[in-house]
């Protein structure tokens, strides 16, 4: 398949990353370019290429990023060996995956003070769920929790290093002017996001 190069620039999340998808998924190109106009984009398509076999680079050119992935996908002709599941990786695929979906930095309405409180020891309880804690994102006001000036963000590293997926709304990063601010997580996008409504096992609003 020729190299293929897409234009996204002024497309708003997740636009980008969806017609990336749609043409790795018909055409499959050796070599993917796209141009995009902001870091949530550049984040957003770098790491939907990352986790479809392609190698993301990125060259910033002006005010706009070409992201730039390569197939590392191996034929299916070239493939000598299929390895089994182990025990262990087949028991993974029945454990529970809870989601927390956070679109605030508070908890209730009445008193944001409270309500400060009241997300931080949310947060530092939520490691009693266990293994079962599979992911937590952040929309809206919710990513104002992922940055140094709120003390929520410690105990979202600390979840993280736990094993803990933090997903971090990219277009919401950008409209508060966090993106380059964001401590803990990856930047994501919407089609993330519903993604992984589609995979947990449950889902928890906060």
């Amino acid at each position: 398949m020729s190299d293929i190069q897409l234009e996204c620039q002024g497309l708003p999340c997740p636009q980008p990353v969806l017609k990336c998808k749609d043409v790795i998924e018909k055409d499959a190109p050796k070599k993917l370019s796209v141009v995009v106009d902001n870091e949530a984009a550049k984040e957003n398509v770098s790491r939907f290429m990352a986790t479809h076999g392609y190698e993301a680079s990125v060259e910033p050119i002006g005010d706009e990023f070409i992201v730039t992935g390569i197939s590392s996908v191996v034929s299916s002709t070239d493939c000598t060996i299929c390895e089994e599941m182990t025990n262990d990786q087949l028991n993974d695929l029945g454990k529970h995956k809870i989601l927390v979906f956070i679109a605030s930095d508070v908890i209730g309405s009445g008193d944001d003070e409270l309500g400060s409180k009241l997300m931080y020891n949310m947060l530092l309880t939520l490691k009693e769920m266990g293994h079962d804690l599979w992911r937590i994102v952040l929309v809206n006001g919710g990513v104002k929790l992922a940055v140094p000036d709120n003390p929520c963000m410690e105990e979202l590293r600390k979840l993280e290093k736990d094993g803990v997926s933090i997903l971090v709304c990219g277009t919401c990063l950008e409209h508060f002017g966090l993106t380059s601010s964001k401590g803990v997580g990856e930047v994501t996008n919407m089609l993330d996001i519903v993604t992984s409504f589609q995979l947990a096992s449950k889902t928890i609003r906060v």
